[in-house]
């Protein structure tokens, strides 16, 4: 009898897509690679715990890599460098290439905020000899997750007289921390009967901030006083300084390595920090790409990206035309001629919760970058939904340069959904897609990736600025 030609593992093996974890795929050598890299991406984590932080660590770091202002009225040439800051919560970096600009732009697009307690603009209040801050929470949150986390507050206060604190307090291991209280299960029987989305309600999340009163003096609010005082003497202000206010409660606690192994990154902020650093590291070690290549590092997108440090304002598509200006070109002819990576993560498929996702079509911890062709919610609404002929140039490149990766959806069908930046890029006639990394417990105060997904996330970004 005939030999059979190939046998049913050969011609799996052939057609079949064959999904490996990454660390069965990488070498020792780029394991190691892969540790050290996040070690660096641990720091930036502790560092850059909110926008206002993350544009003056991205700025730091690309003038150490010699890049410099950007100038509407210079002259460039291939392999200059030039960052561009809008209002201290976004950055834009860009390394000139060696093709004419009108054959357009490699562009990288993450973005630096993440959900957390903002201060209301009156917030400092006591009641029953507690002193608190009121808060307003920023972008979508399980309320009932930030209750007995320990906090530090972060951002500006501007006085009347227009001078400008910076504030951070927490994160020193000699600083306070504040806290939201909850109550103890023995007296919860009635806050158990609430749904889910109401056990802490948004008007409940309240910092404590102290408990002493105001000594040597009788009357009411003398904890308040006793507060306001302390921030009198600490930064100069006054209770109405408050309303000229940014103030920021985050998560208090460091980047951990988590498991025995070291495998996994625990942090605040992951999202979406993991695809900001590993998109600013390729862009700071680019030399004169055959593209240029930009990387936008934008604000505002976990509530919808408005606001003018948002990627639903111009500032993007004004730099775009100012550097193109720069060449004799025009911007719309650069912009249409672009492509885009919208670097965001998705949801990595969660064992425990397994009936939430479609699981062929979930995001795996360990399987590298994803890459997710369109987001949206239900009929992909609020998506920009890559064309295939761009996913097919993304998907020949990271096969080419031997990156890691996987596709994902956020959830199943009818029960997940969700954007990102890439419709708004798309917008500005952009061929887009998104490629990020998967993340457990996403917008937890307390976020999980994988060290190979984030390493495999910088390689991809590395392979596109230098396509």
């Amino acid at each position: 009898m005939a030999k059979k030609e190939n046998t049913s593992k050969e011609l799996k093996e052939k057609l079949f897509m064959n999904k490996k974890n990454a660390a069965l795929i990488m070498s020792d050598a780029d394991l190691k690679k892969c540790d050290k890299f996040c070690e660096g991406y641990k720091q930036f984590l502790d560092a850059a715990k909110t926008e206002r932080e993350a544009t003056a660590f991205i700025e730091k770091q690309a003038i150490a890599k010699g890049f410099v202002q950007f100038d509407k009225n210079a002259k460039y040439k291939a392999g200059d460098k030039i960052y561009y800051v809008n209002r201290e919560k976004s950055v834009i970096l860009a390394v000139i290439g060696k093709e004419p600009i009108e054959k357009g732009v490699n562009l990288l697009a993450a973005h630096i905020d993440s959900p957390r307690l903002d201060l209301k603009q009156n917030p400092l209040y006591e009641k029953d000899e507690v002193g608190y801050f009121k808060t307003h929470y920023y972008g979508g949150i399980k309320k009932y997750q930030w209750p007995t986390v320990p906090l530090s507050l972060h951002g500006v206060i501007v006085k009347a007289d227009g001078t400008k604190i910076t504030v951070s307090i927490g994160e020193d291991d000699n600083d306070p921390v504040f806290c939201v209280s909850d109550l103890l299960p023995h007296l919860a029987s009635t806050q158990y009967k609430r749904p889910s989305t109401e056990l802490i309600k948004g008007e409940e999340l309240n910092i404590i901030i102290g408990s002493r009163p105001f000594k040597d003096d009788e009357g009411s609010e003398l904890v308040k006083l006793n507060l306001m005082l302390i921030l009198n003497e600490k930064y100069g202000i006054t209770e109405s300084d408050f309303l000229s206010a940014e103030l920021e409660a985050v998560p208090a606690f460091k980047a951990k390595d988590i498991g025995f192994d070291r495998s996994l990154v625990g942090a605040y902020g992951q999202d979406d920090r993991v695809c900001a650093y590993t998109e600013l590291m390729a862009i700071l070690e680019a030399k004169a790409p055959k593209r240029t290549a930009v990387a936008i590092l934008t604000d505002k997108e976990e509530t919808g990206s408005d606001g003018n440090t948002g990627l639903r304002s111009a500032y993007l598509k004004y730099f775009i035309s100012d550097l193109a200006n720069c060449f004799g070109a025009k911007g719309r002819t650069v912009l249409t001629a672009s492509k885009c990576l919208s670097a965001d993560v998705n949801a990595a498929y969660d064992p425990t919760f397994p009936d939430v996702f479609e699981k062929r079509n979930s995001a795996v911890l360990n399987g590298g970058v994803c890459v997710t062709k369109y987001t949206g919610s239900r009929g992909k609404s609020g998506t920009s939904d890559a064309s295939a002929e761009f996913v097919g140039e993304i998907r020949a490149l990271l096969d080419k340069k031997k990156v890691i990766w996987q596709t994902g959806e956020l959830g199943k069908i009818d029960i997940g959904g969700g954007g990102t930046v890439a419709a708004y890029i798309a917008n500005l006639d952009v061929d887009t897609i998104d490629i990020g990394v998967p993340v457990l417990s996403m917008h937890a105060p307390f976020e999980i990736t994988a060290k190979t997904d984030v390493y495999a996330a910088y390689k991809a970004f590395e392979a596109f600025i230098n396509a």
